[in-house]
């Protein structure tokens, strides 16, 4: 999967960009890539973590630090089933990448279809 900008991430995990700059800033093990141009790029772990975060956070109410606590408890308590659900979660982003690249072909070709018929 190509390396999502932050309007991507934003779009996918349904948050504003301050929040995610803020998990970063307040998670120190947390440093998503810059590019060429200084602008962040998310990898697909990077989005399965704010996956998680913004579940335990939203969902079960935790704070920030207790949900990073739980994230690290998980990952020791059942490593095989994590796994599984963090390729299937992969899988899905993936998928997602797919159809938002196809879905944008689709709209170009349609424009370029109108602008002919106008003609």
């Amino acid at each position: 999967m190509a390396l999502l900008g932050i309007g991507e991430a934003e779009e996918l995990l349904r948050l504003p960009a301050s929040t995610l700059r803020h998990w970063e800033r307040a998670i120190p093990a947390f440093k998503p890539r810059k590019d060429a141009f200084g602008r962040r790029v998310y990898s697909e772990a990077d989005l399965r973590v704010f996956f998680r975060i913004k579940h335990l956070s939203k969902q079960r109410g935790l704070g920030l630090v207790a949900a990073c606590e739980a994230i690290l408890d998980e990952l020791e308590a059942n490593p095989d089933a994590r796994a599984r659900l963090a390729e299937l979660r992969g899988e899905l982003i993936g998928l997602w990448a797919e159809c938002r690249t196809s879905g944008r072909e689709l709209a170009r070709r349609l424009e370029a279809a109108r602008k002919l018929a106008q003609d």
